[in-house]
């Protein structure tokens, strides 16, 4: 049997920032309206059907690469939090979890996951602003709990923390082009909540405001 070196710590660091370099490229780039139309215009209606469920799969699939590589290469250990303080870490990161499923829900989680859109035709038009839950406090709640999960793990290596450095901004530049679109869908009253609403850090005392996100138009 032939055996492979492990690649260096240094060199898995790189590779993995290059690889959520380009998952968030992709992403982006599919995540795009003129990507949408394009698959509209190909695909007609069974593009607008399957996308979000498409885009769902392809997200898996492109990620898997960031996994073998930490998998074959965990890097060195830069610090692991004792306990009970490792607990309290998990802790967060389990609230982190739930606030991402409570999100899901709000905002329709079967349309997110692409399942809905399968049996249902997409509504042509804006969505409607969601005015209640989470998005009173932060406009992009997914993003922090996400934010938050990363940073609370409580043993941290050199592979793990190229990977959240790289996945970190790409939720920071995720909500940068997010909120160019829903400020495009949304017009003023998107402006008026961004300056309401704080973009991923609450404040302690935050008034009722529109949502970051959009639904389906109601039907």
């Amino acid at each position: 049997m032939v055996s492979y070196p492990a690649m260096a710590p240094a060199a898995a660091a790189l590779s993995i920032l290059a690889l959520v370099a380009g998952y968030g490229a992709l992403h982006s780039l599919l995540a795009s309206a003129p990507a949408k139309r394009t698959a509209r215009r190909w695909f007609g209606d069974v593009g607008d059907r399957a996308y979000r469920l498409v885009y769902n799969l392809l997200g898996a699939l492109t990620f898997l690469p960031v996994v073998a590589v930490l998998a074959a290469e965990p890097g060195l250990r830069l610090y692991a939090v004792p306990a009970p303080f490792s607990w309290l870490m998990l802790a967060g990161q389990a609230v982190a979890a739930l606030v991402v499923l409570v999100g899901l829900v709000q905002t329709d989680l079967w349309h997110f996951l692409g399942l809905r859109q399968l049996v249902e035709r997409p509504a042509r038009g804006p969505g409607r602003l969601v005015t209640t839950g989470l998005y009173r406090y932060v406009r992009h709640p997914l993003y922090s709990a996400g934010l938050v999960f990363l940073w609370l793990t409580p043993v941290m290596t050199t592979s793990l923390l190229a990977a959240f450095l790289g996945l970190s901004a790409y939720l920071y530049l995720g909500s940068v082009f997010e909120e160019r679109r829903l400020r495009q869908e949304f017009g003023q009253a998107y402006a008026d909540y961004q300056r309401r609403v704080p973009r991923l850090i609450p404040r302690l005392r935050i008034r009722g405001g529109a949502s970051a996100t959009s639904q389906p138009p109601a039907r």
